[in-house]
């Protein structure tokens, strides 16, 4: 059955605050198990018996091995996160709820190796998340549809241009999958109906072709202002935000970082393990925020070093000087 609700506050509030509000909720029930419990002793044992499992349903998160065709990058409360390579240098990404074995893909360019995956591990299919409209994004969506009968998810504002939507979702809202609240953030300049998922309970958000590692999308239908709006609402979020990005550009992304901001440390160090990873056939996503807010030029765009290799202005703003800097990208 789907579940969806209209949002009464800000998307960039609720980010913050909601993830600290589901842990009171959770915590919640203690009190009144303890007002069941006559004895301190039947009490303790009870905390003892469920404090474990409990901490490891809501807290724990473990990066696990990723192979150089399909991957499971990540488990974090009981959504797994299974990072699937398409095209030449797509990430798909299918996400399955162990409680339900409610299964979602985000973005699928094309839809064999998603049933590849999914015939292998004998699961259905049931949402389609695309981020925007780009062919490389929603190429599998309508034989994944056949084939499942899955519903696709996507920006009010692209409903024409995407195949197959059948829910179409506005900047604010939040929609469950499975048991996860998703909200959703509109992230327009690449595409002017760009959206992000955020899945504040298990520190992920897919950002599609708005946020890569050490870079952003390209300006196709949006301005350097909207893009620099997007990103700054992506600032807000925690920053073990743990990013899922379209693409893997991140070793070429990093010797153009490197090109504008070589004494940046961080950077050097990110940008030697890149390297590594890619030697190895390896992904280098997810990334998480923090990284990306020490690396990242589009998130930097303030750094002293950047604006003097570009020639931006001191006083310039920084939609500004991020303009240039996506230029400088473009013609790098």
């Amino acid at each position: 059955m789907q579940t969806f609700c209209k949002s009464l506050v800000p998307s960039a509030i609720m980010t913050t605050a909601l993830p600290s509000n589901q842990g009171r909720k959770m915590v919640c029930v203690w009190p009144g198990i303890r007002q069941l419990c006559l004895r301190k002793n039947l009490m303790y044992g009870f905390m003892q018996m469920f404090s474990f499992p409990f901490k490891t349903i809501r807290g724990v998160s473990r990066q696990l091995g990723v192979s150089h065709l399909c991957s499971i990058s990540k488990i974090s409360s009981s959504l797994q996160i299974e990072l699937v390579p398409c095209l030449k240098d797509n990430y798909a990404y299918l996400l399955h709820d162990l409680d339900t074995g409610t299964v979602g893909v985000v973005d699928p360019s094309e839809s064999l190796p998603i049933v590849d995956v999914l015939s292998r591990n004998n699961r259905n299919l049931n949402y389609i998340l695309n981020t925007h409209h780009h062919f490389d994004h929603t190429g599998g969506n309508v034989d994944l549809k056949a084939r499942y009968g899955a519903k696709v998810i996507g920006s009010d504002i692209d409903k024409d241009r995407i195949p197959g939507i059948d829910i179409s979702l506005n900047d604010g809202d939040t929609w469950m999958f499975a048991g996860h609240e998703v909200h959703v953030i509109a992230t327009p300049g690449h595409t002017k109906g760009h959206i992000s998922f955020y899945f504040p309970a298990s520190g992920a958000i897919f950002t599609g072709d708005t946020l890569f590692s050490l870079s952003c999308g390209k300006l196709f239908e949006g301005t350097p202002e909207q893009m620099h709006l997007s990103l700054e609402k992506l600032l807000l979020l925690p920053e073990d935000t743990s990013i899922y990005c379209g693409h893997e550009y991140t070793l070429s992304n990093s010797k153009f970082a490197l090109s504008i901001e070589p004494g940046n440390e961080e950077l050097q160090s990110y940008a030697a393990n890149i390297a590594n990873l890619r030697k190895k056939h390896l992904p280098t996503i997810p990334t998480t925020l923090k990284k990306e807010k020490l690396c990242n030029p589009f998130l930097r765009t303030s750094s002293r070093e950047i604006r003097r290799a570009l020639n931006i202005p001191a006083d310039a703003s920084g939609a500004e000087a991020l303009g240039v800097i996506r230029q400088a990208k473009d013609n790098f």
